[in-house]
């Protein structure tokens, strides 16, 4: 029996230069973190985990220290209470069953159900660029083979000015591609960084873009509403036939139910890397898929993430995009996966899972080693 011998964090920072200036964050980034989570077992195997800070963990290893890393439904009842007590540490779940691959021999795709062994990406966006600029990025997303890119709207005043102008930009987008891509949209009103105190939009405003949004035949509308305001997403979602979508920063697995039962989405967007691991999201992805309530993950960490989401969405969803985040030249695959030796690459808008082990994961040692903080 495989046990678990040690468990290491680590954090890396890399230097943006120039600056990364997300739609949902008005102070432009100048380095991008990422925590790395080792697990390692008696034979000298290691699983690889990424996302959230793993605060609190520290001082909880003892509670893995010894024990099989395949139990992994016993893992995530401890990670569940360490997460309601402290910090986010579903990173922890992550390396669990990159771990619990390698111990078998498996591709986490598989050991999931093996519905597939690739999924197809939509191209999301990060940069408020002006009309003219996202429709080119649009095209060069055509390009690329993409079947559907997401277009950022401003997360206040402080964006392009109002939705209005974000409007503008999505119609230019539409003119210049026609139907040849599906647009999903974010309005970014779900949540807001620590010093942006504008107000989210009320059900009046919402209703009011889901309508310009209809004309442009969007296919997704994505926090249209601040998060908790569930009755005005399944009213939302009655008056346009445009799908709703959300809950990527949702913090816990019960409020994810709940939003199924009530039908307040068209769309749930968790991270496996935020919320649940791969272990509890798995749940949502049967529970929406019984509900009728697509299932599609959140995956703006970085690569390792992203695989995370793709092998979970391959093995046992069924959806018909992931996001990939992706926005050259400030958000390239380079930048977002620099943990990893090689960047992901898409080839023509999907994202192949093959037959490595576990969650297929290749650290850069000497690039962690260098962002080490």
């Amino acid at each position: 029996m495989s046990k678990i011998v040690s468990i290491e964090i680590t954090h890396h920072r890399l230097p943006l230069d120039p600056a990364f200036k997300a739609s949902w964050d008005g102070r432009p980034r100048q380095h991008f973190d990422a925590t790395i989570v080792r697990v390692r077992d008696d034979e000298g195997r290691e699983g690889i985990g990424s996302g959230d800070l793993m605060k609190g963990f520290e001082g909880h290893e003892d509670l893995f220290i010894g024990q099989d890393p395949r139990h992994l439904e016993r893992h995530y009842e401890v990670l569940s209470h360490i997460s309601f007590h402290y910090g986010r540490c579903w990173p922890m779940d992550l390396a669990l069953w990159d771990l619990s691959g390698k111990i078998t021999g498996e591709p986490v795709w598989r050991m999931l159900g093996g519905r597939a062994d690739k999924v197809r990406l939509y191209a999301s966006s990060g940069v408020l660029r002006d009309p003219s600029a996202m429709a080119d990025q649009a095209e060069r997303y055509i390009e690329e083979g993409f079947p559907a890119m997401k277009v950022r709207f401003s997360s206040s005043t402080g964006g392009r000015g109002s939705w209005k102008a974000d409007i503008k930009a999505l119609e230019a987008v539409r003119a210049r591609v026609g139907d040849k891509l599906e647009l999903m949209v974010d309005c970014n009103q779900g949540w807001r960084m620590p010093w942006d105190t504008t107000l989210s939009w009320t059900f009046k405003d919402a209703l009011t873009v889901a309508k310009e949004l209809e004309k442009l035949d969007i296919y997704w509308m994505e926090e249209p509403l601040f998060r908790s305001d569930r009755e005005g997403m399944r009213r939302l979602s009655d008056a346009t036939s445009v799908r709703i979508a959300g809950g990527e920063m949702t913090r816990e697995l019960y409020e994810f139910r709940d939003i199924i039962e009530e039908r307040a989405f068209d769309v749930i967007q968790p991270d496996v890397a935020l919320v649940g691991g791969i272990t509890g999201c798995r749940r949502l992805a049967y529970q929406a898929r019984e509900a009728g309530v697509m299932f599609t993950p959140h995956s703006w960490t970085n690569g390792i993430g992203v695989l995370a989401n793709a092998h979970l969405t391959a093995g046992a969803g069924d959806a018909p995009f992931l996001e990939y985040p992706y926005d050259n030249p400030e958000w390239s695959e380079e930048r977002r996966d620099y943990p990893m030796v090689s960047p992901l690459k898409h080839k023509d808008g999907w994202l192949e899972l093959g037959e490595a082990p576990g969650l297929g994961i290749v650290l850069d040692e000497e690039r962690l080693k260098a962002t080490r903080v």
